[in-house]
């Protein structure tokens, strides 16, 4: 087995693992923009059956020496294209992300891409600038992970 970072298609089998990492409080609040309530198991499983039945969505899952550890993609919001990432707390400070999102970004060739971060992600923005995006603008929204609203950054990569 080759230890390192590798993408391919998110399946529905790898939603159940997706569901695991989302319900940890720390990285929860760390994503901040999550669903109401993430112990919701069917509510988690529709809107991710929605996701992978969505040809506009380009959603990998990440693995790290063959274990899933998250998922990356792309995808419109509001015809504007993001990406997103979503990596398990265990797994956090290895360099999985930027690993991921870089190889996601061979693959998505649409510029300018944009991401959204929470201002005091500090590590997610650090991801997102390592991968050539850089800061374009700031929003206050709501995040449901936190219950408030809270800054977020908006990058952009040209």
């Amino acid at each position: 087995m080759t230890r390192g970072v590798r993408l391919r298609d998110a399946t529905h089998d790898d939603v159940s693992t997706f569901f695991e990492h989302q319900l940890d409080p720390e990285a929860r609040r760390m994503a901040a923009f999550t669903s109401k309530d993430p112990s919701d198991r069917d509510a988690f499983m529709a809107h991710w059956a929605k996701i992978l039945g969505d040809d506009g969505v380009i959603m990998r899952t990440i693995l790290f020496d063959e274990q899933v550890v998250g998922h990356v993609a792309e995808f419109e919001r509001d015809g504007i294209p993001e990406v997103t990432y979503w990596i398990a707390k265990e797994y956090w400070g290895k360099g999985i992300a930027t690993q991921a999102l870089s190889a996601l970004l061979r693959d998505v060739k649409v510029r300018p891409l944009y991401a959204r971060v929470a201002k005091d992600n500090v590590g997610s923005l650090r991801v997102s600038e390592k991968c050539g995006f850089a800061k374009s603008g700031q929003e206050r929204t709501f995040a449901n992970a936190r219950g408030e609203e809270i800054d977020e950054v908006i990058l952009k990569l040209d």
